[in-house]
C-alpha cells in the first residue's frame, strides 16, 4: 500500500507564494504520476498540475506560468510551487498518484490554500 502526507498549504496574501509537498510512502514503486488536484467552496474537483515518473507536466490553464510542479523520485516527493497567488486560487488542495498496472487514483488528505485580497 502506499500513503501520502500533504504539508505547505497556509495564508497567504494575493502576489504571494507557497509550496506543498507530498510526500508518497509503502510500495512506491508502484506509483507512475503524481500530481494536484484542488476543490473550492461550492465547486468541482479540478485538475492543477501532473507530473510523469519520467518528468513530463502538465497544467491547468489557470496556473499556467504561475505554478511550477515537480516531482523526486529518490524522495518519492512531489511539489508544487505556487507563485503570484490569487484569491481564486483559495481551495483546498490534494495530492494524488497514479498506480502502473491499475486504475483508480489514491488521494492525500488535502491541505488548505487561502489567499487574501
Amino acid at each position: 500500500q502506499v500513503q501520502l502526507v500533504e504539508s505547505g498549504g497556509g495564508l497567504v496574501q494575493a502576489g504571494g507564494s507557497l509550496r506543498l509537498t507530498c510526500a508518497a510512502s509503502g510500495s512506491t514503486f508502484m506509483i507512475n504520476a503524481m500530481g494536484w488536484y484542488r476543490q473550492a467552496p461550492g465547486k468541482q474537483r479540478e485538475l492543477v498540475a501532473t507530473v510523469s515518473r519520467g518528468g513530463s507536466t502538465n497544467y491547468a490553464d489557470s496556473v499556467k506560468d504561475r505554478f511550477t510542479i515537480s516531482r523526486d523520485n529518490g524522495k518519492n516527493t512531489v511539489y508544487l510551487q505556487m507563485n503570484s497567488l490569487k484569491p481564486e486560487d483559495t481551495a483546498v488542495y490534494y495530492c494524488y498518484v497514479t498506480f502502473y498496472g491499475r486504475s483508480g487514483n489514491l488521494w492525500g488528505q488535502g491541505t488548505q490554500v487561502t489567499v487574501s485580497s
